[in-house]
């Protein structure tokens, strides 16, 4: 799709912003909208309730809006925003990943709710649906992700960056052109996002089914069966036993606890120690701010890792585990965290298809003790069953999931190729039109609008107008 530019154009004086429309005023946004709005604004009733946003419910384009709180209850330590206001996430990677949405539906026209949102107000000569478009454009999420500060995971955008940010901003109507364009459009790129995210999703599914039918039914299903006499895991190969998992181990402990470790141990680019965080996809991937120096290593000598070891989560998720690598040896099993050391009989990256299959989960979460959140230790893990084919049989099927694991693979990093295509169209998008590159003055929606806008809300999105 192309679009004309405009008649003339003039120097913005700003370096990424360039040539900009010769009508459109230059100004800084803080001339324009208001950031984090004082509650001296407020003048609801204390009587009434307000709907209140934690910050993972800011998504990008929308608010879960599932919850109200008193009014008494949110007046003091919340962020606060109106009906109209423009909710953008404060801390990365949120805000890197464009957490933006306009605030609409409140309860009774009010909102609070987490102070990692930041929230933008327009003033007279700016339209709030033209603000939602312009903070998602490339050039300003460039120098507000450029000019963050914090440590870790937690970097913020400095208030004076997005005051000072400067913008060119067209006349009011012509705002209100470039928005309903931008919504026009949008919606028909989120819809194919959608599409491709229920495929992956899908995928996924498929490949996890295929993988469990393998690792508790086998690969050849003429084979006579039995009676596993576990209700999740129905009928085995007769051949195969069915075993708890500590009857398969030559070893289980838990991570360091108590006075074993403190805070004050943790440096920088030392031993790495693994906990749950560290865990993704069976495999180990260390944070080099949880790490220890060679004296702790010295003193937490006995829990080592060794290759081919399984190291599983003590609390959260449950089934999230890891099979240890020879470039692993020598690492700390952490705090959150168990290591079992396996017999021969059973093979580690057999033991983690079957402890993270959904049955073996469904099982661990039953077993788990904890009055606040589900905990793991060695004696549930320990009686936790497990369908035990004989080893050759176990790499065979190793083999096959590995070749269907590849295939899925593929389809899977397919989808998200074709995302990352739409996403990188959505954002030049926007960028041309409220930067003004493209002139989107004369542009009409086609006939069929009405008929569009009904298909999209039918998959779930929503057509601001």
């Amino acid at each position: 799709m192309s679009f004309p530019r405009y008649p003339a154009y003039k120097d913005s004086g700003v370096e990424w912003l360039g040539e900009v429309p010769e009508q459109w005023r230059l100004l800084s946004l803080k001339h324009v909208a208001s950031l984090n709005p004082t509650k001296a604004n407020f003048n609801g009733s204390l009587d009434e309730v307000y709907s209140f946003v934690p910050m993972e419910k800011l998504k990008t384009g929308r608010i879960i809006l599932d919850e109200v709180r008193p009014a008494e209850d949110v007046l003091g330590g919340y962020t606060y925003f109106e009906e109209g206001d423009v909710l953008q996430a404060k801390v990365t990677p949120c805000f890197e990943n464009k957490n933006i949405a306009l605030a609409r539906g409140l309860t009774n026209g009010v909102g609070f709710g987490s102070t990692e949102i930041n929230v933008l107000r327009s003033g007279r000569d700016l339209k709030p649906e033209f603000l939602y478009y312009r903070v998602q454009e490339d050039g300003y999420m460039s120098v507000c992700t450029s000019s963050m500060i914090g440590a870790g995971g937690l970097k913020r955008v400095p208030p004076e960056v997005i005051n000072t940010f400067k913008i060119a901003l067209p006349p009011l109507q012509e705002q209100t052109q470039i928005a309903r364009f931008l919504d026009h459009e949008t919606a028909k790129i989120d819809a194919l996002i959608q599409e491709q995210q229920r495929l992956i999703e899908l995928l996924k599914e498929k490949r996890q089914a295929v993988i469990s039918h393998a690792v508790t039914k086998g690969l050849d299903p003429s084979v006579p069966m039995k009676d596993s006499g576990v209700e999740w895991l129905g009928e085995v190969p007769e051949h195969w036993r069915v075993s708890q998992l500590k009857f398969n181990t030559l070893l289980m402990q838990t991570g360091p606890f108590g006075s074993q470790l403190h805070a004050e141990d943790y440096i920088q680019d030392g031993v790495p120690l693994v906990n749950p965080a560290h865990m993704k996809d069976g495999k180990i991937i260390p944070d080099s701010q949880a790490s220890v120096d060679q004296d702790t290593w010295h003193r937490l000598e006995r829990h080592q890792l060794s290759p081919g070891e399984l190291v599983f989560a003590r609390r959260g998720e449950l089934g999230r585990c890891a099979v240890v690598t020879e470039a692993q040896k020598g690492w700390l099993c952490g705090t959150g965290s168990l290591k079992a050391k396996l017999n021969a009989k059973l093979l580690p990256e057999y033991a983690y298809l079957l402890v993270t299959s959904k049955g073996v989960v469904s099982e661990l979460s039953l077993e788990s003790k904890g009055s606040t959140m589900e905990n793991l230790n060695t004696e549930t893990l320990g009686r936790v069953r497990l369908p035990l084919p004989p080893p050759p049989e176990q790499k065979q099927i190793l083999d096959y999931v590995a070749r269907l694991s590849g295939s899925f693979g593929s389809l899977i990093q397919e989808a998200q190729a074709a995302i990352e295509i739409i996403s990188e169209r959505r954002s030049a998008l926007i960028s041309a039109a409220v930067t003004g590159k493209i002139d989107v003055r004369n542009w009409k929606p086609p006939a069929d609008e009405t008929a569009f806008d009904e298909e999209v809300r039918q998959a779930g999105l929503e057509v601001v107008s």
